[in-house]
């Protein structure tokens, strides 16, 4: 049997929707995210991406804990990541994260990681994920209708339309 998660019922309205805008995360790279030669490992870059995507999410008013107590896990289903340069131990960065597209229960997110200054590209990423629901493992015919319209409002889109 699984856990079962208590919802924090963060769920709420988005009040100023943006679709250009981007979620800027900060990081910092400590040694547990560097390989023997000091240089970010990347799969380091894949867990940034996803830390950002759910700060984003909390920043609009849905808290993972509230998806999963609904019965709706996130998972990624497609990854595409170009590296251009190497983040190394101590450095800071900031990771840019927007959602670019809903196409029914497939979310499509990009990613910039940027130095703190926005002078560097270290990495770009794209991500799809679908919503899937946690009971029965299968993927769902629509999101919930309080994700919908929290999301619709982001994308500046009618949530009747999804």
């Amino acid at each position: 049997m699984e856990p079962q998660v208590e919802s924090t019922h963060a769920i709420q309205a988005l009040t100023q929707p943006s679709r250009e805008s981007w979620f800027e995360y900060p990081i910092r790279v400590y040694p547990h995210h560097t390989d023997y030669s000091g240089n970010v490992w990347h799969g380091a870059y894949v867990s940034w991406l996803e830390e950002a995507r759910i700060e984003c999410l909390r920043s609009l008013g849905i808290e993972y804990a509230d998806l999963v107590a609904l019965g709706c896990e996130l998972p990624v289903v497609e990854l595409n990541m170009r590296y251009h340069r190497s983040l190394r131990l101590g450095m800071a960065a900031i990771i840019k994260a927007k959602m670019t597209d809903l196409e029914g229960i497939r979310l499509n997110w990009d990613y910039q990681i940027q130095s703190a200054d926005g002078q560097e590209l270290y990495a770009t990423a794209q991500v799809t994920l679908v919503a899937v629901d946690r009971d029965k493992g299968k993927i769902m015919r629509q999101l919930p209708a309080v994700m919908q319209e929290v999301l619709a409002k982001l994308l500046g889109s009618d949530s009747d339309n999804l």
